[in-house]
């Protein structure tokens, strides 16, 4: 029974020490997260801001403003 005890104990400290080993993670996954959403909101910016674009959405928009009601 006692070898039974400390091999579960063992197991315990392992995996606790296991888990500590991974706790930095999540942290650099959120940092990947954050930095690819940046990176698409700078090509989406540099798109909409595009003369182009630009002129297109300034055209929807005053044909939006147009419509009678």
């Amino acid at each position: 029974m006692c070898k039974a005890v400390r091999a579960r104990l063992r197991a315990l400290v392992w995996g606790a020490r296991a888990a500590q080993r991974d706790a930095g993670m999540v942290t650099s996954e959120y940092a990947m997260g954050i930095v690819a959403a940046v990176a698409f909101a700078v090509v989406l910016y540099k798109v909409v801001t595009s003369g182009q674009v630009s002129a297109e959405l300034q055209g929807i928009v005053k044909q939006a403003l147009d419509v009678r009601m």
